[in-house]
């Protein structure tokens, strides 16, 4: 008989573990930009912050899958959380008291996202050996849920701790990153490391996740389409729809409006995930989630509202977090468990290296066309990737789990499986009953900036 998730230790160690610290990263994710603003006044700076975030993320994604499928993942996640807290305490020292080197803030951003970068496919790979096949979707949704409330009052206590005293919300970052290593600690799940022959990062190592991605139409169809352009297509919609309902800037009210539906759209499919059973119905979902957008779209040129498009949007991000955590469930049962940590890297990468690209084409097109034309051509877009999903036959037929049905790729030299004499390992294999996996990239200190797009691999 299964564990309920709620008797599983390790689950909710893990549970909490991210919880305190996507919370902290959340809270300085806001305080950080204003840090710049306060120390020198300049919105470019300022804005650079991200800029670094999310180029440090893409850079070092695909090693950091290579570095937690050889490195024993508990420990990998204990080295992370760590790094982290030494990161953070050195800038709040920094900042209260009162000398804030601003190089030191860069570098502060650009480790927070390397350290991400790896912790998130070791979370990969160890909530897979700690949640059963029949817990999947809903150990998944549940961190969604907890990932996207931390996304929406993080951000509001790390602005009001910022206005009492800047070093506050850094502090309060730095205590939940101790709580997170606690909890890690705590985790009696081990993963066995790997270690193999040749170069850690050579080139065949960093590809190792694409290319497995790349053999199996559907998770290759999926991910160019639903990952990509739904991604930087979402993103210029719902940055078209912040400008738009503006007033050119005059007035946050209806983009601020907007912007609280998108979130609140993800903790609602976050929440009725467990209910539908996303794994089940991924295809009608992610097929569904895109004509929603397709239909979002529409409704946006022709009506110009912010109340009826904060409705579209919360609908869409509903629909794509559900459709999210379906996928997730599916990459985890297709992925062989050696190769957990570089295919999450590989989706994440897919997914994220457009997502910077989005905001600036909904600028683009709205500048040139205006709004009304804006939301059309957006829409465009949105029905060309609606139709492949729909259409297309790799798209319609869903890869077998691994260890079942035809062999997802040939087993890798030099790594030693379970079956071979004097190996042990905390945790249980693909080929015992009742096990899958189940997770959330957001499961651990990801500084990277999340954006509301309908993003396939997390958080």
């Amino acid at each position: 008989m299964t564990t309920p998730l709620r008797g599983n230790r390790d689950f909710r160690l893990l549970w909490l573990s991210g919880l305190f610290a996507v919370l902290g990263g959340q809270m300085s994710s806001l305080a950080l930009p204003l840090l710049v603003l306060k120390e020198t006044g300049s919105a470019v700076q300022a804005g650079a912050v991200g800029t670094v975030s999310v180029g440090a993320v893409l850079i070092t994604m695909l090693p950091g899958g290579v570095m937690a499928d050889r490195v024993e993942r508990r420990r990998l996640m204990r080295i992370c959380d760590v790094g982290s807290l030494i990161v953070v305490t050195a800038l709040t020292a920094a900042i209260w008291s009162g000398h804030v080197p601003m190089t030191l803030v860069p570098l502060c951003a650009a480790a927070g996202a390397v350290i991400g970068s790896v912790y998130g496919p070791a979370v990969f790979g160890l909530m897979r050996a700690v949640v059963p096949a029949d817990q999947m979707g809903t150990a998944t949704a549940r961190l969604q849920a907890r990932t996207q409330t931390a996304r929406l009052v993080g951000p509001l206590v790390g602005g009001a701790l910022f206005g009492i005293h800047p070093a506050l919300p850094f502090a309060a970052e730095a205590l939940g990153l101790l709580l997170s290593t606690v909890c890690v600690a705590l985790v009696r799940t081990r993963s066995r490391a790997r270690a193999k022959a040749g170069a850690v990062f050579s080139r065949r190592e960093l590809l190792a996740g694409l290319t497995f991605l790349w053999g199996l139409p559907y998770l290759r169809t999926v991910l160019l389409v639903f990952g990509l352009g739904m991604n930087f297509a979402f993103g210029a919609l719902t940055f078209t729809a912040l400008t738009a309902f503006s007033d050119g800037g005059t007035s946050g009210v209806g983009g601020g409006f907007v912007l609280t539906c998108v979130s609140a759209g993800a903790l609602s499919g976050a929440l009725l995930a467990p209910r539908i059973k996303p794994a089940r119905h991924s295809r009608v979902l992610i097929v569904a989630t895109c004509w929603t957008c397709v239909a979002a779209a529409g409704v946006m040129a022709w009506v110009s509202r912010p109340v009826v498009a904060g409705i579209m949007c919360a609908l869409t991000m509903c629909l794509s977090t559900i459709a999210s955590i379906g996928f997730l469930s599916k990459l985890l049962v297709v992925t062989p468990e050696e190769r957990v940590g570089r295919v999450q890297s590989a989706a994440g990468f897919l997914s994220s290296m457009v997502q910077p690209f989005g905001p600036l084409a909904g600028g683009a097109l709205l500048t040139t066309f205006g709004a009304r034309w804006a939301f059309a051509l957006t829409g465009c877009v949105l029905a060309v990737s609606a139709l492949v999903v729909t259409f297309a036959r790799s798209a319609r037929t869903e890869p077998s789990p691994a260890g079942e049905g035809e062999p997802t790729g040939p087993p890798e030299p030099g790594i030693r499986t379970a079956t071979e004499p004097g190996i042990r390992t905390g945790i249980k294999t693909a080929t015992e009953p009742g096990t899958e996996t189940g997770t959330e990239t957001a499961a651990g200190p990801a500084r990277a900036p999340a954006g509301a797009e309908p993003a396939v691999t997390g958080d």
